[in-house]
């Protein structure tokens, strides 16, 4: 079957093909019955032989439909009648033989047919539940028995199909996969799983066009996977790539170029056993030099330079963990410099290496050696694999993660370099799903203490150094488990609190930045431990709100709005040390961005809410309350809904209501309680703030009523409930 079909260059022709033999049958059907009820005993009994052959053409013309039970029409006592004979037993069988009758008949085929069609499936599910066993312990060819006996009894079974193409594909027979594959698709034309396995297949027989194209189409039907998606296509481009790659090296090959009988005549001699280690590291270190491009790289992977270093008995035994010698960090320095010229921009040679038994834990263990030479060719290998996903990826399935996370930490106190390049791995690894699910169990082991410790000791740490481990350990914390793991540490929010009193002048700006970040996004599961924090941390944010810094007020307001909550204490602190008069100005600043906005305007809500002294001072400094009317209008629904939240607490002191009666504040929340500027919470906040304002004045239910705003804050009252 041309896969085209499937893409739909041929489908409406096909459908217009269906559709010429269905009305040929039709047609057929009406001579046929015109015959059966003829008179003429001869007629009937050619009628009759003429509709036996018509069901079994019926019956054979699609391979991928169950047989049918062929239930014969002339059916009789005994099998060797002749129709006159049938005639002549049953007289008014055929010759009263109408439509009517002629379909019951076929009815009562229809039935017979499905209880065969049962009977087969339960057949088929057996065989299918033999062949996926055989499949699990790897007996490939006993699953394709199974798996085609099942749809010997079941033709049209979808998932036998797919789970022999995958059988198949095992057994790298890509053109069975793609042929079962195809049919698959006739029983489902949205098999996910086909599609898959063709795109594999085609991909295996380098038909690149042809596996994107089945991609793609995974990606019409279902783009909820794309991610996925986006993940196989980067395997289909690698191995194009490198396809091409090995394509021209090949040709290398074949010529006996300078380059690639050098490449060859050096493997060559490092194969030699038993020589001293001196000769090994002059060898791989002329190796390194001659592989220049990507065609000296594959040159190395064809001619099976990996297996040839590792394989080596002497650079074995210097690579092993507790090797000794003179030169012994001079090879280990070589091997991983080698490794690091084939494997750099080469996915392939990545893949290839990392696979290897042995390699992963080389990568880890001589991170641990405590050889600044090694650490550092370690980590420079290291870091070609977190430059890309798929690198990353090969990094967290190959390698021992806990040890290497521990390794990588210990580097902190290693000379600037090798901090640098270990934070950056850490960077690259934590942004990862996979690696943040792997490191669930052991997080509080592996990560809080470092964090804890270099917060802690805020003034004498690196700040760059400082902020990259609070950054990784943000990223590790958008896993909800390692959030809330570390949300409920109480060491975690002393350091903080440690870490931010201590923090002062522009080289902890960065720090406090990044801090800030970490501290809002743990917030939101953190508990009780948070409360002596909010106090502690309240009063640093009340002090860097006269930074002239604009990014650490905007932090330190995004932090008091997360913190104040958590804490009536530093509520009351915060009060009386003129938060609401700092919130003012900041909400009457021109130009104030959204962040700041939204985050002074919850502030302000929150502490009006719960403390009197918030809402007194508020009312002093704006009698009428005009910063909150003018945030009513905001386009933002977060900003608008806290200031109708924030009035409505405001309007409950003596006064407040009757100052606002010339003013637009009615048609304002009238706006929001409509549902016009937000959604429910703003209507809630906005609804209850009209109901105060007309317990407290009044004259502004008269208002309300010219407005007609009665029968809106009616239908309001279920959102207050």
């Amino acid at each position: 079957m041309n896969f085209t079909t499937h893409l739909g260059g041929t489908d409406m022709l096909k459908k217009s093909e269906d559709m010429k033999q269905f009305l040929k049958n039709v047609d057929e059907i009406s001579d046929l019955m015109k015959e059966l009820s003829s008179s003429d005993v001869e007629r009937q009994e050619k009628a009759v032989q003429k509709a036996d052959r018509l069901m079994s053409n019926w019956e054979d013309s699609d391979p991928c439909r169950t047989r049918l039970n062929r239930t014969v029409i002339n059916s009789s006592s005994s099998p060797n009648s002749t129709a006159a004979e049938v005639t002549q037993k049953h007289p008014s069988k055929y010759t009263d033989l109408t439509s009517e009758s002629f379909m019951k008949v076929l009815e009562m085929d229809s039935e017979d047919r499905k209880q065969r069609r049962k009977e087969n499936e339960k057949i088929a599910n057996a065989l299918k539940v033999k062949g996926n066993e055989a499949f699990a312990q790897g007996d490939y060819e006993a699953a394709i028995q199974q798996y085609t006996a099942g749809l010997n009894a079941l033709r049209d079974m979808e998932v036998l199909y797919t789970n022999r193409a995958q059988a198949f594909m095992k057994m790298k027979k890509y053109k069975e996969v793609i042929n079962d594959s195809e049919w698959a698709l006739k029983c489902n034309e949205k098999s996910i799983k086909a599609f898959v396995l063709m795109a594999g297949a085609h991909t295996a027989l380098q038909e690149y066009t042809e596996a994107r194209l089945c991609y793609q189409r995974v990606l019409d039907m279902e783009p909820g996977r794309a991610a996925m998606i986006k993940e196989y296509l980067t395997r289909v481009d690698l191995q194009e790539k490198t396809d091409g790659q090995e394509r021209e090296a090949r040709v290398e090959m074949g010529l006996g170029t300078e380059r690639a009988s050098a490449v060859r005549e050096l493997l060559k001699k490092l194969e030699k056993p038993d020589k001293p280690a001196l000769y090994y590291c002059g060898g791989l270190e002329v190796l390194t030099e001659a592989v220049v491009d990507s065609t000296g790289q594959t040159l190395f992977r064809l001619y099976n330079g990996f297996s040839v270093v590792d394989g080596n008995g002497t650079v074995r035994s210097c690579l092993s963990q507790d090797a000794e010698g003179a030169f012994t960090a001079r090879l280990r320095a070589s091997v991983l410099r080698l490794w690091g010229r084939v494997c750099r921009d080469n996915e392939e040679n990545q893949q290839v290496l990392i696979e290897r038994p042995s390699s992963g834990r080389y990568f880890v263990d001589l991170l641990a050696s405590g050889n600044a030479t090694v650490q550092t060719e370690c980590l420079a290998l290291l870091q070609l694999y977190i430059q890309t996903r798929h690198g990353r990826h090969l990094s967290i399935a190959h390698l021992n993660l806990h040890k290497l996370v521990e390794s990588l930490w210990a580097c902190l106190s290693a000379p600037s370099s090798l901090e640098d390049k270990a934070l950056g791995v850490l960077q690259g690894l934590a942004v990862e799903r996979r690696f943040q699910i792997q490191m669930r169990e052991n997080f509080t082991k592996l990560f809080v203490p470092t964090l804890v410790y270099q917060l802690r000791n805020i003034n004498t740490t690196s700040q760059n150094s400082l902020a990259r481990v609070i950054s990784i350990v943000g990223s590790m914390a958008a896993d909800d488990v390692i959030c809330k793991e570390t949300a409920g540490r109480q060491e975690c929010w002393d350091a903080f609190a440690v870490a931010m009193e201590q923090a002062g002048g522009a080289e902890h700006r960065e720090t406090l930045c990044t801090l800030s970040l970490l501290i809002m996004k743990l917030s939101a599961s953190a508990s009780s431990v948070m409360q002596e924090f909010a106090v502690r941390a309240g009063r640093v944010c009340m002090r860097l709100l006269n930074d002239p810094e604009g990014s650490i007020i905007t932090r330190a307001v995004g932090l008091l709005s997360v913190l104040l909550p958590c804490s009536p204490v530093a509520i009351q602190e915060a009060t009386e040390a003129g938060l609401v008069k700092k919130m003012l100005k900041i909400l009457k600043a021109p130009n104030v961005g959204l962040t700041s906005t939204r985050c002074s305007m919850k502030t302000l809500a929150v502490c009006t809410g719960a403390n009197l002294q918030a809402r007194v001072e508020l009312l002093n400094l704006d009698k009428r309350l005009n910063v909150l009317r003018k945030l009513l209008c905001n386009s933002d629904e977060v900003v608008a809904g806290n200031a109708a939240l924030c009035l409505g607490h405001c309007v409950e002191e003596r006064g407040a209501a009757s100052a606002l009666l010339d003013s637009n504040v009615l048609p304002q929340l009238l706006r929001l309680a409509g549902g016009d500027a937000g959604g429910e919470g703003v209507q809630r906040n906005a609804a209850v703030a009209l109901g105060k304002l007309c317990i407290s004045e009044p004259r502004h239910t008269v208002k309300l009523r010219e407005l007609q705003g009665l029968e809106i804050l009616h239908s309001c009252m279920k959102l207050v409930a």
